[in-house]
């Protein structure tokens, strides 16, 4: 019998004596135990990153709801920074399976992070349009790399539908900064209650989930052509992306049933 060899972790177990030519090798016990803390650790990460679409659907979700439940305690305008920052983390994590996807996603995000904290401290001109600009750019980017996931998958998993449900998020995120950029271009471009104009960007994403939705409580009215434009054309894209991706969905579920019947 061979002494214990650290770089072998295969081991032949001999009832009675060993066969002829059969080597056994006893692993080391730390060996053991640096294999299943490996292997612990590779479980852990996977799953950990199973879950990434459902971290940035509760950043999603946060950002709607938390921000403006909690707006009475908190500057609404710090409480949306703080959401929005993670949202961008959480959609860089998302997609974070290419360096090259990491370092696209970060360098696009930068520009974003950038203006939604440095105003706290000093007011810099132009930098809201270029930090609007660049969010589109970043969301634009994040929904994409998200549609090519879920129409490359076969099978309707969580993570699928996790993924479905935050892309339709961001898409209303993505347009929340285009009418930032639009009011920025064309003061006046929509009709505001006074009561709420300093809202600043929480007024754009509240708008843009109603506008995705269909909704239109009436509270907020495009009066330019291009907030117009842009409010008609998310209006039928929210809808055109609910119709196609339930019937994939669907679609693909009936398909893995019939597979499972054969």
């Amino acid at each position: 019998m061979e002494p214990c060899d650290p770089n072998r972790f295969a081991i032949a177990l001999p009832i009675g004596r060993d066969a002829p030519g059969m080597r056994t090798v006893l692993p080391c016990k730390t060996d053991w135990r640096e294999l299943m803390a490996d292997k612990s650790l590779t479980v852990s990460t996977n799953s950990f990153f199973k879950e990434r679409f459902l971290f940035l659907l509760v950043s999603l979700m946060g950002m709607m709801v938390l921000s403006q439940m909690l707006e009475e305690l908190i500057s609404l305008r710090i409480l949306m920074d703080i959401f929005l920052t993670l949202v961008f983390i959480s959609s860089i994590y998302a997609v974070s399976s290419k360096k090259s996807v990491i370092f696209i996603a970060s360098a696009l995000a930068l520009p974003m992070l950038i203006y939604l904290w440095v105003p706290h401290i000093k007011r810099i001109p132009l930098l809201a349009l270029t930090g609007n600009l660049f969010g589109i750019l970043f969301m634009a980017f994040i929904v994409f790399l998200i549609l090519s996931f879920i129409f490359k998958e076969r099978d309707v998993s969580a993570n699928i539908i996790y993924a479905s449900i935050v892309t339709y998020l961001l898409l209303a995120l993505m347009f929340a900064f285009t009418f930032a950029v639009i009011e920025n271009l064309q003061p006046g471009s929509f009709s505001v209650p006074h009561q709420i104009v300093d809202e600043g960007r929480a007024l754009f994403s509240y708008y843009s989930f109603v506008t995705i939705t269909t909704l239109g409580y009436g509270d907020i009215t495009p009066i330019k052509g291009a907030a117009r434009a842009f409010s008609m054309l998310e209006a039928v894209v929210g809808q055109i992306y609910l119709v196609v991706l339930v019937a994939r969905l669907v679609g693909i579920n009936i398909a893995q049933t019939m597979n499972k019947e054969k």
